[in-house]
């Protein structure tokens, strides 16, 4: 196997050079090194040679990344998310979906963004009947945001 490319493992840890990780997040090698430098990636460690090894938690974070580059978020929301997460969460399957939590509710507000004009222009008698209809999903959402707010206090 070329020394370029080798995947090594470290117990149960698998570390992957720069190109393997590029071949499974479906990047390029210029978007590791980039994301590298700007610090939204770090490597695991270095080999003997001085080449850089990343973990499969990389991989995942690679995964975030693009789902939020999807969402249209800039490089330095998406950098910024993810330290607000790490920061709160040790553990990476939290950060994963509190980042996934983040996301929705951003893009639900913007959806109601995009709505608000829409809904201005409805008469009087449309809006209430449509307000009637999504106040059940909303109450049940505030209460289970209260739920979770409650009892991670407790922890």
């Amino acid at each position: 196997m070329n020394e370029e490319h080798e995947v090594r493992t470290d117990g149960d840890m698998k570390l992957y050079r720069i190109g393997e990780l590029a071949k499974a997040a479906g990047v390029s090698e210029r978007t590791i090194d980039y994301y590298t430098k700007l610090g939204l990636i770090t490597p695991e460690e270095r080999s003997l040679k001085n080449y850089r090894l990343y973990n499969d938690e990389t991989l995942n974070r690679l995964e975030r990344i693009n789902q939020m580059k999807q969402e249209k978020y800039s490089l330095e929301e998406i950098k910024q998310t993810l330290i607000k997460w790490s920061s709160v969460a040790g553990e990476d399957h939290v950060t994963d979906k509190l980042t996934s939590l983040e996301m929705h509710m951003q893009r639900l507000e913007r959806e109601v963004n995009e709505l608000q004009p829409l809904l201005g222009q409805l008469k009087p008698v449309q809006a209430r009947k449509l307000l009637t209809g999504l106040l059940p999903q909303s109450a049940a959402c505030i209460e289970a945001l209260k739920y979770l707010l409650e009892h991670s206090s407790m922890m």
